[in-house]
């Protein structure tokens, strides 16, 4: 079957979606109270213009007093979320829209925190209400207009008298054309008109935009944690089996094997305690994390894998505060990684110097073949370093100093 021409689809889609009659619902409740207030004063029984206008203007106040209720602007950013955008309800086939069921809607569901919340629900009632009372007029009119053409008779026509035409029949499909065109426009401005008064204020969006900062962190970190801890294994894993096979000394081969197996159980450790962050389920891990006062089954972990590791450590490192020791750590853990993983077992200086108001960390190796890598400081290893320091107030460096590869961290302790 040939598909329609695209300006005849662009013309008849709206008219099928169940969305538009939605909105042209939601827009005809706000005549019901005009409508309403209109009956007891001044009388809707044979209304003009004068009296449509007064029963417009009356309840204004009333509606504007009613958006002064924290509840409204959440009453009618729940309702008009339900009405005026596409979900389950709605006929949208061939969309990310039909797949999920959901739209991003941008209208706000929350209780008036401000004065300004409550001036833009108040301007939201009162134009709610003069849009549907305008909709319902042309509504009706449009209709009657319709039966006069098609040679009907109507006693009361709403917004005045309508005189019939000879040979008018052929026009009365045009009302009902209008009408239809009416429906699509009035629910597409009063959406528009719904997002920009109802949509989320400042504080809102502030509160929204730090909540997404916080989650971006949240991931960052984990992902680092991962990097870091399933890295480092990996990387002594890979020297150790390439030592153990090139040395061909069992007592040799059973030394690796056991570290391999260590450094596989801590980084299973790890592993599960970032996968409990990661399924929210509401028990927090195990455990925190190692500390820099756990350097040493670093190190030793680094020395059987061919490595010669000269470490100097100087202060009160036990006594650091938890979120500098446990980054320190995994800063340290990069560095030893990415010293095994690019220069091979060679000799590794590792200082550690902690204060009352600074901790140093330096780990320096030589180059591998005497040349420094070709995009120094590029990995995500050593970028995840320097976030690291970043985030504690600190600083980071990676480079080459007097003929060796220098990684030297300082991070403030107050």
């Amino acid at each position: 079957m040939p598909a329609p021409p695209p300006l005849l689809e662009t013309l008849v889609r709206p008219l099928v979606r169940a969305v538009t009659y939605t909105r042209w619902l939601h827009l005809l409740i706000g005549a019901i109270v005009p409508l309403a207030g209109g009956l007891i004063y001044p009388g809707l029984s044979d209304p003009g213009v004068v009296d449509w206008l007064i029963a417009a203007a009356l309840p204004v106040p009333l509606v504007a007093a009613a958006a002064l209720l924290p509840s409204a602007r959440r009453a009618e950013g729940l309702q008009a979320r339900l009405m005026l955008f596409p979900g389950k309800h709605a006929r949208v086939r061939g969309t990310s829209e039909a797949a999920s069921g959901e739209v991003d809607t941008g209208i706000s569901a929350t209780p008036s925190a401000s004065w300004t919340d409550r001036g833009r629900t108040a301007l939201w009632l009162v134009f709610r209400m003069e849009a549907g009372l305008a909709a319902w007029l042309l509504t009706i009119w449009l209709l009657q207009v319709t039966l006069v053409l098609s040679g009907v008779s109507v006693e009361e026509p709403v917004l005045g008298s309508v005189t019939p035409l000879a040979g008018a029949a052929a026009l009365a499909p045009l009302p009902a054309l209008a009408l239809l065109a009416l429906v699509v426009a009035g629910g597409r401005l009063e959406t528009r008109v719904a997002r920009r008064l109802l949509g989320p204020s400042v504080r809102e969006r502030m509160a929204a935009l730090e909540d997404r900062t916080e989650r971006l962190l949240e991931r960052n970190r984990i992902a680092r944690e991962l990097h870091d801890s399933l890295g480092h294994a990996l990387t002594l894993a890979v020297v150790q089996a390439g030592a153990a096979r090139a040395a061909g000394d069992p007592e040799f081969t059973d030394r690796a094997l056991a570290t391999i197996e260590e450094t596989g159980r801590a980084a299973l450790e790890d592993l599960e305690r970032v996968l409990l962050l990661l399924r929210e389920t509401g028990r927090r891990p195990a455990g925190a994390g190692p500390g820099l006062d756990e350097a040493a089954r670093l190190l030793d972990s680094a020395r059987s894998s061919g490595a010669v590791v000269e470490a100097e450590i100087t202060g009160p490192v036990e006594e650091l505060p938890g979120p500098v020791s446990r980054e320190a750590y995994r800063m340290l853990q990069e560095a030893l990684t990415n010293a095994l993983r690019h220069a091979g077992p060679v000799p590794v200086e590792v200082r550690v110097t902690a204060d009352d108001s600074r901790l140093s960390l330096l780990v320096t190796n030589p180059l591998p073949d005497g040349r420094p890598p070709a995009v120094p400081g590029s990995g995500s290893g050593l970028r995840g370093i320097r976030e690291r320091a970043a985030l504690l107030g600190g600083e980071a460096k990676a480079g080459v100093a007097d003929g060796t590869w220098q990684v030297t961290v300082a991070l403030p302790l107050r």
